[in-house]
């Protein structure tokens, strides 16, 4: 009789075995209606890998995420798969608590990096080699209420390509009571370093010195030139005219809002907006239209930098599950995620196969602004001020860069000041984190 017990509960010790999963954390920073989509992606891979479970969850935003995973790190308690943001690569790569995903890449003979758009990858690649998959990618893009520029008098199929025609624009745009209240502004955008980086960009101008931190760690920030002020004094003069409303810093949902309700005739906001704007439109009664980033007439043309996020293995797990991350970061680029979360969100594909599956289902004949976004980043000149900058301290020079915008904003100091001062600051930043 005891034989038998003994057996069975072999048996049953063995079948436990045979079922027991995988387990690995997911941390992600998408807020709002993507926190079900991507659930709903997690649970599609769980459905096709039953040995593997994956927990989802919502860290809050990026910088919140990195926050957290610093402290996670620390205590041990590091989770398998975070979401990273764009200029969180530096940092990330130095903390050296990564699997570097050309290593995983390399060893998997199944996987070809080559599908994936090289103007993806020209961002996520550090020294030639890539730390982190590609995932969540985004530029900033206008979007226009065609129906208020047929009112103000404006052809709705002609927005603005340059600044001067973006101050023109906006001006008409602009609608006061008798009191000469505003009551309908010609743009917004939130408060937001990532649109001066971004108009840099347009203008084919780097941020930092070693050509944007590609070639050569940063010494110094060098934005305090022509294509800076440039932009400094757009944001300036469309807001002293009121031409623009302002919003709280990162305020991306009250940017959003403003034009939503027809506060406001433009926006500038990521490409990740786009499902939203489609839906908010229609929801709203007025035509929206979509364009490029407008540049000043007279300045070079570059292209937009990539934004948004990625997808890091974070080591210092067992193999098993690091094998299981690996799977699942391997599922969330394939070409028919790629294509689920481009579509329930409007971040464009990184690869070129979705892209070519989409074109030829003819989805952006029907969904053109999807296609404004992609057709942007691809007709971008690729060099290494429009593949984005490397700097370890990102973070903190976007919180100057957004203090000393609110100063000249608040009329405390000039544009030519503002920009000179933030540019300073940032050197300082820079060069305690390198160590100079």
């Amino acid at each position: 009789m005891r034989k038998f017990f003994l057996i069975v509960l072999l048996v049953a010790l063995l079948a436990t075995l045979g079922l027991a999963k995988v387990k690995i954390q997911f941390w992600h920073a998408m807020g709002g209606w993507r926190i079900a989509l991507l659930q709903e992606m997690a649970e599609e891979f769980m459905a096709q890998n039953p040995d593997i479970e994956v927990e989802v969850q919502y860290t809050g935003g990026y910088g919140d995420t990195i926050n957290k995973l610093n402290v996670a790190v620390q205590s041990n308690t590091a989770p398998h798969v975070v979401q990273g943001y764009d200029i969180a690569t530096q940092m990330l790569i130095d903390g050296q608590i990564a699997v570097p995903m050309q290593d995983l890449i390399d060893k998997d003979p199944d996987f070809d990096i080559n599908t994936f758009l090289p103007q993806v990858l020209n961002y996520y690649k550090v020294n030639g080699k890539l730390y982190c998959m590609p995932f969540n990618s985004s530029n900033p893009i206008l979007y226009y209420n065609k129906t208020l520029f047929k009112k103000a008098g404006l052809d709705p199929n002609k927005p603005p390509r340059t600044f001067e025609e973006l101050i023109e624009y906006a001006k008409k745009l602009t609608i006061r009571d008798e009191k000469g209240n505003i009551i309908q502004a010609g743009i917004t955008w939130n408060l937001h370093s990532w649109f001066f980086e971004q108009f840099m960009a347009v203008q084919n101008a780097p941020l930092v010195d070693n050509n944007n931190g590609r070639t050569g760690r940063p010494t110094k920030a060098v934005f305090n030139s022509e294509a800076g002020l440039r932009f400094f004094k757009l944001w300036y003069d469309l807001t002293k005219n009121g031409y623009m409303i302002n919003t709280k810093v990162h305020d991306w949902t009250g940017a959003r809002n403003l034009f939503i309700s027809q506060k406001v005739a433009m926006l500038i906001s990521s490409t990740s907006d786009v499902r939203l704007m489609v839906d908010s439109s229609k929801e709203n009664g007025f035509e929206l239209g979509t364009a490029f980033l407008p540049r000043p007439k007279d300045a070079e043309s570059g292209g937009v930098a990539i934004g948004g996020g990625s997808l890091w293995i974070i080591a210092g797990h067992p193999k098993e599950e690091i094998d299981a991350a690996w799977r699942f970061v391997k599922f969330m680029a394939e070409p028919e995620q790629q294509i689920k979360w481009h579509k329930g969100t409007g971040y464009f594909p990184v690869r070129k196969d979705a892209i070519e599956t989409l074109l030829a289902s003819g989805y952006y004949s029907e969904n053109p602004h999807n296609l404004t976004a992609i057709l942007q980043l691809l007709l971008s000149t690729q060099n290494y001020n429009t593949n984005g900058a490397i700097i370890g301290a990102f973070a903190e020079v976007r919180s100057i860069v957004e203090n000393y915008v609110q100063k000249m904003l608040n009329g405390d100091m000039t544009p030519e000041e503002a920009l000179a001062a933030a540019e300073r600051e940032a050197t300082k930043a820079i060069r305690e984190y390198e160590g100079y």
